[in-house]
C-alpha cells in the first residue's frame, strides 16, 4: 500500500517572461485553501491524501492546473468552489470531475445543458 491514497499536486510555477503560468491563477491561494479544507475534511495524513505544491508541470497554458494521483487525472480550476468539488468528488468519493478535467492538452467541452 502506498503511504498516501491520493497526491494532489498544485502547479505554483511563476514565469517572469510574460508567458502564462499557474501562479497567474492564484495557485498559491488555492493551494492554501485546499490544504485548509483537506484538514477540515480530515483527508490529510498517511493512508489518506497529501496536498502539495509542485514546480512547473508543463501545462501552464491550460492552467492553473492540478494533478491527482494515482489516477493521473489533470484538472483546471477558477475558484474555491472548483477546489471544493475536486476534493469532495474525486478525493473523497472517487468520481472524476469531468467539467474541470484536462485531457490530452485540452479542456473537455461542457456537457449540454439539460432541458
Amino acid at each position: 500500500m502506498s503511504h498516501y491514497k491520493h497526491h494532489v499536486f498544485f502547479c505554483t510555477n511563476k514565469r517572469d517572461n510574460g508567458r502564462k503560468c499557474c501562479s497567474d491563477g492564484n495557485a498559491e491561494g488555492m493551494l492554501a485553501y485546499a490544504k485548509k479544507r483537506a484538514k477540515e475534511l480530515q483527508l490529510n495524513g498517511p493512508g489518506k491524501a497529501r496536498v502539495n505544491a509542485s514546480g512547473c508541470m508543463e501545462r501552464c497554458a491550460l492552467g492553473p492546473t492540478i494533478a491527482v494521483y494515482p489516477e493521473g487525472v489533470w484538472y483546471t480550476y477558477k475558484n474555491e468552489r472548483d477546489i471544493e468539488e475536486i476534493l469532495t468528488e474525486h478525493v473523497v468519493n472517487g468520481r472524476i470531475v469531468e467539467r474541470l478535467r484536462l485531457i490530452d492538452g485540452a479542456i473537455l467541452p461542457e456537457p449540454p445543458a439539460s432541458s
